[in-house]
C-alpha cells in the first residue's frame, strides 16, 4: 500500500504545482467558477490543502487499523477524482479555454486515484458506502476551508 500513498502525493503535489502557478492569473478573467485569487491567497491555500493531503496519506499508511485515516484518506481520493471533473473540466468545456489543473486532474489524480480505490476494493479495505460518505464529508470540509485559507493567506502575504 506504500507505494499507492506515494502515487496519490505525487499526483496531488503535481496538480497543485500546475494550479499554483497558472490558476492566480487565469482567476482573474471573469468567471462563474472561480473569484479572482492573488497568488498570495491561493498559495497559502494550495499548501495548506497539500499537507492536508500528505497528512491523510500518511496517517492511513502509518495506521490502516483506523477507520477515521482510512475515511480521511478515502475522502480525499474521491474528492480530487472529483475536482478533476468540477471545476476543472466542466471550466474548461463552458469557457472554452483550459481550467489550469484539467490535465493533472485527469491524467494524474483521475488515474491514479482510481487505481488507489480499484486496489481497497480488490484488497477488501473499503465498501461504497465508505467511499461515498468520506467523499462528500471531506469534500464539503474541503469547499468550506478554502475561502478561509485564501483569506488568511491574503492576509499574511506581502503579494495580496
Amino acid at each position: 500500500m506504500a507505494y499507492l500513498v506515494i502515487f496519490f502525493c505525487m499526483a496531488i503535489t503535481l496538480h497543485n504545482m500546475e494550479e499554483a502557478i497558472w490558476l492566480p492569473r487565469w482567476s482573474q478573467h471573469s468567471s462563474q467558477f472561480q473569484k479572482p485569487v492573488t497568488p498570495g491567497e491561493f498559495h497559502f491555500a494550495v499548501l495548506v490543502v497539500t499537507v492536508l493531503a500528505y497528512l491523510s496519506a500518511f496517517s492511513y499508511l502509518y495506521r490502516p487499523e483506523s477507520n477515521l485515516t482510512k475515511w480521511i484518506f478515502i475522502g480525499f481520493l474521491g474528492s480530487m477524482i472529483f475536482n478533476a471533473i468540477f471545476p476543472h473540466l466542466i471550466a474548461t468545456v463552458l469557457m472554452k479555454k483550459y481550467a489550469p489543473g484539467l490535465l493533472t486532474g485527469l491524467l494524474l489524480n483521475m488515474a491514479i486515484n482510481s487505481f488507489v480505490i480499484y486496489q481497497m476494493f480488490a484488497q477488501n479495505f473499503i465498501v461504497w458506502k465508505e467511499l461515498i460518505i468520506s467523499t462528500i464529508v471531506v469534500g464539503i470540509i474541503l469547499l468550506a476551508l478554502i475561502p478561509v485559507l485564501f483569506k488568511i493567506g491574503g492576509s499574511i502575504s506581502p503579494n495580496s
